[in-house]
């Protein structure tokens, strides 16, 4: 832990680029009002899905009492919009679109309304997305409530889109190579293709056609990149920083983890996260879709179920040793990383969970949405799992579905008790920067570490590059490990940075949230990267 930290005059201060009137506001719920001329408008959407066409049923559409003339919706979802379909429900997933010239306040043009499926809590994906984007570039969500032709259709997670919009406000670029990795489990790969393991960044030749059908491609060129991550990612090749932000890589690992997110890349299906490759050629991966976070899916295999105690007992580690997940087999091979991964895994648990706030939180996101809950005539579980389903297991159809506070009180106390969370880390006394003729020099007091870490960048790239500090011992200092780490670079390098301290058996990083959040040469604060 830290002792102290002084940048210059340091203080606390998160700076963010929330826009105005954003209808994503987590305590707000939308009103989403929705009118097709045709009344058999569900036939068509129906048919639509069905046939796997792209094309939309047009309408128009009331936001929050704000009219749209041209919207074009289609319903959307593999589980959540088949599993209730056949069911004879009418409470389907919706993605609804606005016209380009139209867009919704805050410059969205999508809405994606998922509709609780398999959380009879309706606050896993709320929760869960807050807690991501603390780390993680990842979209925005609330409620919506939602009609169509004045019919009430109940209350809907809405999520923001991942898309123009999203990567614009996130990386400060619009261009750039996109995919959607989530199987078209209708797919075949041809017969000469190496065996795959849905999206899960195997490298399966030089072929592209093996690829397709296990990513979507979502711009106008992205397979020889894709092929080429995925080839320096399995022959764990040193150089994957140049491709690769392995730092959010690592934090979407922690995540899945700690949040016992299986239906992601961690679990049997390997899906729901999104690619995207900025200008410098870095891929950058986004959490996606969820409905399901925090136990509620269970398979790690096709074939092995997890039951409550193997969900609340989730290991660390799952995957370390299992070739067909390379972001787990390959990136925890290495020390560093594997150290990093820890530390984010740590902070995770100790900022969401140890100090209360994901019992705090949870409370006040139910007691908010509980009467729009009771109001919801087509919700697809009753208000008593509603209420149940915070505390324990209930069913959701055939499936079990453990309770939040379930699964999150034993896991704290598993993971907070796990020999890696026990281990003792390095710890950070002070950092400085100063500015030396055209030079920026970065000091650095650490006790316990064998080697502390540079991560810088300057205003225009997105990634951190790393380097080694130089270390020394710290004359008359009373205690007897802490040691001075210096480094400079040219100002035209550097205008962004953190540091991680490696110790022996674990590392930390200052700030802990690095590399969402970050130190900047020109201002006194703490940046957060959004």
């Amino acid at each position: 832990m830290f002792k102290s930290i002084f940048l210059l005059f340091f203080t606390l201060s998160i700076a963010t680029c929330a826009k105005s009137q954003d209808i994503f506001h987590p305590d707000s719920i939308l009103e989403v009002k929705l009118y097709f001329i045709e009344s058999d408008w569900h036939n068509i959407l129906d048919s639509l899905k069905e046939d796997r066409k792209e094309e939309r049923l047009d309408g128009k559409a009331y936001v929050n009492g704000v009219k749209y003339n041209k919207i074009a919706v289609r319903y959307k979802g593999n589980s959540s919009y088949h599993s209730v379909e056949r069911r004879g429900e009418k409470k389907l997933p919706l993605n609804i679109k606005f016209d380009k010239d139209f867009r919704l306040p805050g410059d969205y043009n999508r809405l994606k309304l998922a509709n609780g499926f398999r959380d009879p809590s309706f606050v896993r994906e709320v929760i869960s997305y807050e807690i991501a984007r603390k780390y993680l570039h990842a979209p925005k969500a609330n409620f919506a409530n939602v009609y169509v032709n004045d019919e009430y259709l109940g209350l809907y997670t809405s999520a923001e889109d991942v898309d123009k919009t999203f990567f614009q406000d996130h990386f400060n670029f619009q261009k750039g190579v996109i995919f959607k990795c989530d199987p078209d489990w209708r797919a075949k790969q041809p017969d000469y293709c190496p065996e795959a393991d849905k999206a899960s960044l195997m490298y399966l030749g030089e072929d592209s056609l093996c690829y397709q059908g296990l990513y979507e491609l979502k711009s106008n060129h992205g397979w020889k990149e894709l092929i080429a991550l995925t080839k320096e990612l399995n022959e764990a090749n040193p150089q994957i920083e140049k491709m690769l932000n392995v730092d959010q890589s690592l934090w979407m690992m922690a995540f899945n983890n700690v949040l016992v997110n299986l239906d992601s890349y961690a679990g049997a299906f390997s899906h729901n996260y999104y690619l995207y490759q900025d200008s410098f050629g870095v891929f950058h991966p986004i959490v996606w879709d969820m409905n399901l976070s925090f136990g509620g899916f269970t398979l790690l295999t096709e074939e092995k179920v997890l039951e409550t105690e193997d969900l609340q007992k989730f290991s660390l580690f799952t995957n370390y040793n299992n070739e067909k997940r390379p972001l787990a087999s390959k990136l925890l091979k290495n020390d560093l990383y594997r150290k990093i991964y820890v530390a984010h895994s740590k902070t995770i648990l100790e900022e969401n969970f140890t100090n209360g706030f994901f019992k705090q939180r949870v409370d006040s996101l139910m007691a908010f949405v509980a009467p729009h809950v009771e109001k919801d005539s087509q919700k697809l579980y009753s208000l008593e799992d509603f209420h149940l389903n915070f505390d324990t297991t209930v069913m959701a159809n055939s499936a079990p579905i453990i309770g939040l506070y379930e699964l999150m009180d034993k896991r704290v106390e598993y993971l907070e008790n796990h020999p890696l969370m026990q281990r003792e880390s390095p710890t950070i006394d002070e950092i400085k920067h100063q500015s030396i003729e055209d030079q920026i020099q970065i000091d650095v007091k650490a006790a316990g570490a064998i080697q502390v870490w540079l991560c810088y960048r300057n205003a225009g790239n997105i990634n951190f590059q790393r380097t080694q500090m130089i270390g020394g011992e710290i004359a008359g200092s009373e205690s007897g490990d802490l040691q001075k780490w210096s480094f400079a670079l040219p100002a035209k390098d550097i205008q962004e940075y953190y540091i991680i301290a490696e110790g022996e058996k674990a590392a930390i990083l200052a700030p802990r949230r690095a590399s969402k959040e970050f130190f900047s040469v020109s201002s006194p604060h703490i940046t957060n990267n959004e």
